[in-house]
């Protein structure tokens, strides 16, 4: 098994994450200064450098405004049965 953050999914809900941001109209800076971190700690997260817990997953979802899980339903929509 492939580490998820090189997985199809994990690159699906990235990019997810990216437009669900772009959408609100927030910068990576003001997304950092929300969730009280570095911007390249953002930056890293939208580049695939670094890879979200499910826990920091919520609260980037929270505060751009999104529903983690429409997020996660993408996810498991590309999840094959039985992988």
């Amino acid at each position: 098994m492939e580490k998820s953050i090189y997985s199809t999914e994990y690159d699906e809900l990235r990019k997810w994450l990216v437009r669900e941001r772009n959408n609100a109209g927030l910068t990576q800076r003001e997304v950092a200064a929300l969730l009280d971190t570095p911007h390249s700690l953002v930056a890293k997260i939208e580049n695939g450098e670094r890879r979200l817990d499910v826990i920091e997953y919520c609260r980037f979802c929270y505060v751009i405004g999104s529903d983690p899980h429409k997020g996660i339903d993408l996810v498991v929509a590309l999840i094959k049965p039985g992988v």
